[in-house]
């Protein structure tokens, strides 16, 4: 008989990243990664389990699974990364570079990404269409 798989407890890795300016968790079609520390991440493939925690938790979130999969390796390979626990690039972003946390998730949320808990950026249920990247 199948037994319930207990969910995991990210409290003390959520409470890091919300500690880390631009800390966050970034869930795309591969599994999720939190970002709680420069060069510090946590990567998994339980996405509903940590994205209802760090939601509850109040972490930001970027949640691309439902974007065009070239919409976002464009975002991906042409737009700055998020400044995680580090002092951004001057503007303008570009590939490799590092921005603000609030910068790259607008970009995101254009091209149609749920966003979460990120003031400034309404949530909202990614539509059916296609979109394109910013």
């Amino acid at each position: 008989m199948l037994q319930p798989v207990p969910t995991a407890d990210y409290s003390t890795d959520i409470a890091a990243a919300l500690a880390t300016p631009g800390g966050h968790l970034s869930i795309g079609r591969g599994g999720f990664t939190l970002h709680y520390r420069d060069g510090a991440t946590l990567s998994g493939y339980g996405c509903e389990a940590i994205k209802s925690q760090c939601i509850a938790a109040g972490l930001p979130i970027i949640d691309s699974r439902r974007v065009a999969f070239d919409v976002v390796v464009q975002l991906t390979l042409e737009g700055p990364l998020v400044a995680v626990g580090r002092e951004p690039d001057p503007a303008p972003g570009h590939g490799l570079s590092y921005a603000p946390l609030h910068a790259v998730a607008i970009r995101y949320a254009t091209a149609g990404a749920e966003v979460w808990n990120i003031p400034g950026i309404e949530t909202t249920l990614v539509p059916a269409e296609r979109r394109t990247a910013p």
